[in-house]
Parts: structure tokens; C-alpha cells; sequence
């Protein structure tokens, strides 16, 4: 049977020093399988969750839903990631956590994160600098949807993807799978679906990605990367050694 642990494994190795007996020790949690489908709820705004999800495959991503009924998404996450870690001490969930393909989860209760936490500082460490990233992340998200426009807006978040997904093993050679909607995408970037079909193409045209049933191919690294002024300083992919 897969060990759902080996996908946090491969994320905190990234930019922590584990020991072997840390790894070990992630390796031992007692997590849960679940299988979801797309757009199927994860956690929803309002929920007490006494587990958090741990993403072993597909993508997720965090929403906020306001009166009217329109959507905004305000971060999306690859395997390895925990997406609802701060529901460890924030006890009511205040946004839905959504699968936005097709996923495999793991849940870890609160408890068996917490005793792991005591046990394992260097562990906790690891966690909570996770949890940082998260929050680099977030605000790089807010530059981007208040001060780039809308084409430059898309080239950061293909770039940023293509980078996280670089990291973990699954993207490479500058093609990565991304099996979001324009829908989606839209609700990423404050755009409609209609207007990122505009900016798709435009992006198409001046020959920087290519696109084919959620298979992106990057075709032009540094040019697109320039065009979307994206660094990837936040994304913290460095060990704190």
C-alpha cells in the first residue's frame, strides 16, 4: 500500500533538513485515504475539521465565497502541501478547501500532528516554516492580482506553478500538467473566463506557452518569466541550512 507520507516527505525536504529519524517519524503518522472527485469539498467555511488534509495527488485550492454568490480563489496547492494546517489553532474554518481535479487525500488528525510536533521539534520547525512559505505565497498573490495586468497576472501564476511542481518531480524539461478551467483561472486572477481565453491567446501568440487539454509547455522560460515579473524569491526552495 502507498504511504500517503511519502508526499509530505518530499515537500518538507525541499527546503528543510530533516534527520532520518524525522523522517522516519513523518513517515509512522496515521493518516487516512480518501478519494475525491473534481470540485468536490474538501473543508468547508463554518467547519470545526479535527484532521487536516494532506494532498498525495491532484490540486487543490482555498476560496472565499461573498454574498452575491462570486468566488474568489485565493490559493491553489500541489501534493505534498497542507493546505488546512492553521486549522490546528484556528478552529473554525473561515474559507472552503476545494479539489480542483480529481485528488487523493490524507487525512492526519490534529492530535497525531501535535504529539508528532512535541516529539520532533526540528519536525514542528518544518511545519511552521511551511506555513510561512504559505504566507509568502499569499502575498505575492495579492501583488500580483492588484498590481500586474491581466496578461503579466496569468505568466506569473504559469510560472509559479511550473516552479512548484518543478520542485516536487513532477514538472519538467518546461511542461508540467495543470487540468484547470478557465472557469478557475478566472477566479484566480479577478478575470472572466472569457477574458482569460483572451489572455491565453495572447500569450499563445507571442509564442510563450503552449497549451493542450491541461498540458502547459513553456516555450519561452525567461521571456515569460520576465513578462509576468516573476522571481521566485518567495517560493523559499532553498534548505535553511
Amino acid at each position: 500500500m502507498t504511504n500517503l507520507a511519502t508526499a509530505l516527505v518530499t515537500k518538507l525536504k525541499i527546503s528543510n533538513d530533516l534527520s532520518d529519524d524525522d523522517l522516519r517519524a513523518i513517515e509512522a503518522l496515521p493518516i487516512r485515504r480518501r478519494d475525491l472527485e473534481s470540485q468536490q469539498r474538501i473543508v468547508a467555511d463554518g467547519d470545526r475539521p479535527t484532521d487536516c488534509c494532506l494532498l498525495f495527488s491532484g490540486f487543490a485550492y482555498r476560496a472565499k465565497t461573498i454574498v452575491d454568490g462570486r468566488r474568489q480563489l485565493l490559493s491553489l496547492h500541489v501534493p505534498g502541501e497542507i493546505p488546512d494546517m492553521q486549522s490546528l489553532h484556528l478552529h473554525v474554518m473561515d474559507h472552503d478547501l476545494v479539489a480542483m481535479s480529481p485528488c487523493v487525500i490524507g487525512l492526519i488528525s490534529h492530535d497525531a500532528i501535535k504529539a508528532l510536533g512535541r516529539a520532533r521539534p526540528v519536525v514542528a520547525d518544518a511545519f511552521w516554516r511551511e506555513t510561512l512559505v504559505d504566507a509568502a505565497i499569499f502575498r505575492e498573490w495579492i501583488a500580483n492580482l492588484g498590481g500586474r495586468p491581466a496578461n503579466s497576472r496569468l505568466a506569473h501564476l504559469l510560472m509559479e506553478i511550473y516552479r512548484r511542481l518543478e520542485a516536487i518531480g513532477q514538472a519538467r524539461n518546461d511542461e508540467f500538467v495543470f487540468p484547470i478551467t478557465q472557469a478557475d483561472l478566472g477566479d484566480c486572477l479577478g478575470l472572466s473566463a472569457v477574458h482569460v481565453n483572451r489572455v491565453l491567446q495572447e500569450l499563445r501568440r507571442e509564442g510563450l506557452v503552449e497549451v493542450q487539454r491541461g498540458r502547459f509547455r513553456i516555450l519561452q522560460r525567461e521571456k515569460l518569466e520576465s513578462f509576468g515579473g516573476f522571481e521566485d524569491g518567495y517560493l523559499h526552495l532553498k534548505s535553511t541550512s
